[in-house]
Parts: structure tokens; C-alpha cells; sequence
């Protein structure tokens, strides 16, 4: 076996900040377009099974105790003591922080405090695009304001995150025309607005950002800041884009990391083999996949080298999925590189 060293979680979310019923709790499980179907749940998947396993001997319950009793454990501590005493047997000592999503979620101050570790923001570029939307009264002045609000956020964010991004890159990897953004602009502002207006009288959807233009002009703006762009893998997510994409980013000093490609994580491996600047995190799919962790992890260094596979849980509301995604990756890398 070999020793892991204290761990950067480089890509997470903050924990909810509430106190959490059994189906709160098993939904963050599952991450699924709803409850689990009758008769099933979501306690009984790798991921529930390795949160069983690793969680309750940290708050002093013995391994895979029920679900109710767990809960009840938790409720007896309360939230604070709960996530402090889970984050701090996780052996992270610095968090990177996505605070894109919504939700009663703690920043990074407070993910440092719980966790006795170091927290820094990841900015979520899609977000930054809309606030500035809901603040600029014309195409020209979105797009100044947008330019100026990228490299404002560079100042003091470790990285960008763009969940659509890769999406955005199907047209073509280079930076788009100014007429093509300014076009594009002025269609998504009009909807984004008339969105947002339908959005308070109880309608739509808040007209997010998913213009590929758009999307496009926006990851090149952050390249241009000189902070790593972290790309999430989409559904479909062509590899060709993604790949002239890093083609086209080579040697401008801006770092692409490639987040929780499962199951295109061969890909991303080889990706970050043949690419100075790029690389590979499986993240999430090794909570996902529990059992199968090592596996998962022995593909992907079948083509990328050692160091440019970077650590992160992916974690989103439970300080568990903290635990989990440590210990698993842990015991991953002892069996494939510890033999």
C-alpha cells in the first residue's frame, strides 16, 4: 500500500447548512431526476453503501448501521458538530470551492473553519454571465461589463468552472466573430429578459445561459485571464471538440482541467497524455462507481501520466460524499499503484 498524501480537493460544493430528513439526505445520494422507484433506495447504491460504511464510526456508530439511526445521530450532534467532525477525518487539507449552485450551501470561509482546512472560490462562468445580464441595460454595455467582470473575478478565484462550455465549443474551438457575439448577445438578452420577467410572475425558466456563441466567447475570455478553466463533461459531450479545443488553447498559459468525464474518462486520459496544459479528473464518477473506483482509476493511468490526475469528490451538500470521495480514491490509488 502506499501513503496518500494530505489531499486538495480541487473541485467541490459547499455542505447545507440545515439540519436534513431521510429523503433530503437519501436524495443527495442520488442525484437522480427524482425520489428512487418504489421499493428501491438510494441508501442501497455504491455511493450509499460507501457512506454507510466510512461515516458512521465518525460520529461513533458502528459500520453500516441503518439509515434511521444515522440520521438520528446527526440530528443528536447538529449540523455544525456533524460536519466538522466528518470533514476533518477526510485527510483534505485545502478545498476549491464551485459556489455556482444554489441553495442554503456554506462558502468557502465556513467549508475551511468545518473542515480545519484551506477554502478558495471557484467562480462559475454561466452565473457570472447571467448576473452581469440582469445589470446592463444594452448589448454593448453586457458586453463590456461581461469582459470586465471575468477578469474582476480572476483577482481572486483559483480557478473557472463552466458546466455548458464544452458544449458551446461543438461550432467550432476558436473564439467567435464580434459580430457572431454581439448577434448572439442581443438574442439571449432578449429572451434572458423576458425570461426573467415571466420568471416573476411564476413562469419560465430565467432564460439561462446555453447560447453556444455565447458559451463559447465566454471560456475565451477566461482563458484570456490566465486561470484554469475547469470543463464538465456533457451529455453527448463530442471528444473531437473538447480535443481541438485544447489544441487551439495550447501554449497560451492557461491550464483546461477536464471534470468527471465518466465515461469518457479514456478520453480525458488521453487528453491530459498528449497536452502540456490539460488535465483529468474523475472525480464524482469515483463516488458513483464505489467498488469499481479502482478500476476506473487504472484507465485512466493507463494513458495519463501519474501528475496530471488531480483529486476532487465533487461533493455537493453532504459533508459524507467529503468522506467518501478521500476514502475511495485513497484505496483506489493503494491497489493500483501500491501493488
Amino acid at each position: 500500500m502506499i501513503e496518500t498524501p494530505p489531499l486538495v480537493d480541487q473541485y467541490c460544493h459547499g455542505v447545507l447548512r440545515t439540519e436534513l430528513g431521510l429523503g433530503t439526505f437519501e436524495a443527495h445520494l442520488g442525484r437522480g431526476e427524482g425520489p428512487p422507484a418504489p421499493g428501491t433506495t438510494f441508501f442501497d447504491t455504491q455511493t450509499g453503501f460507501a457512506v454507510r460504511r466510512w461515516c458512521p464510526p465518525l460520529l461513533g456508530l458502528e459500520p453500516h448501521c441503518g439509515p434511521a439511526r444515522y440520521l438520528a445521530r446527526r440530528r443528536e450532534l447538529g449540523v455544525l458538530e456533524t460536519g466538522r467532525r466528518l470533514l476533518r477525518a477526510t485527510g483534505i487539507h485545502t478545498y476549491l470551492v464551485d459556489t455556482g449552485l444554489p441553495g442554503d450551501l456554506t462558502g468557502p470561509p465556513e467549508l475551511a473553519a468545518a473542515g480545519d482546512a484551506e477554502a478558495h472560490e471557484i467562480v462559475r462562468l454561466e452565473l457570472l454571465a447571467e448576473q452581469v445580464a440582469d445589470t446592463s441595460g444594452t448589448v454593448e454595455s453586457f458586453l463590456a461589463n461581461l469582459a470586465e467582470a471575468v477578469h474582476g473575478a480572476a483577482a481572486g478565484a483559483v480557478a473557472f468552472a463552466s458546466v455548458e462550455g464544452a458544449q458551446g465549443l461543438g461550432h467550432a474551438p476558436e473564439p467567435p466573430e464580434a459580430g457572431e457575439v454581439r448577434s448572439a448577445a442581443a438574442r439571449w438578452l432578449t429572451t434572458r429578459w423576458a425570461e426573467r420577467s415571466a420568471a416573476l410572475r411564476g413562469g419560465g425558466n430565467g432564460g439561462r445561459l446555453t447560447d453556444p456563441v455565447l458559451l463559447r466567447h465566454l471560456v475565451w475570455i477566461a482563458v484570456a485571464s490566465g486561470r484554469p478553466l475547469q470543463l464538465h463533461a456533457g451529455a453527448g459531450d463530442p471528444q473531437c471538440h473538447v480535443a481541438a479545443f485544447a489544441r487551439a488553447t495550447a501554449g497560451l498559459g492557461t491550464d483546461l482541467v477536464l471534470l468527471h468525464r465518466y465515461p469518457y474518462h479514456r478520453n480525458a486520459a488521453q487528453l491530459a497524455g498528449a497536452f502540456p496544459h490539460v488535465y483529468a479528473d474523475l472525480g464524482a464518477p469515483l463516488v458513483r462507481t464505489g467498488a469499481r473506483a479502482a478500476a476506473l482509476l487504472a484507465e485512466v493511468l493507463e494513458l495519463a501520466p501519474f501528475g496530471k490526475l488531480l483529486f476532487s469528490s465533487g461533493a455537493h451538500g453532504l459533508p459524507e460524499l467529503h468522506v467518501v470521495g478521500a476514502r475511495l480514491f485513497g484505496e483506489a490509488l493503494g491497489r493500483v499503484l501500491g501493488g
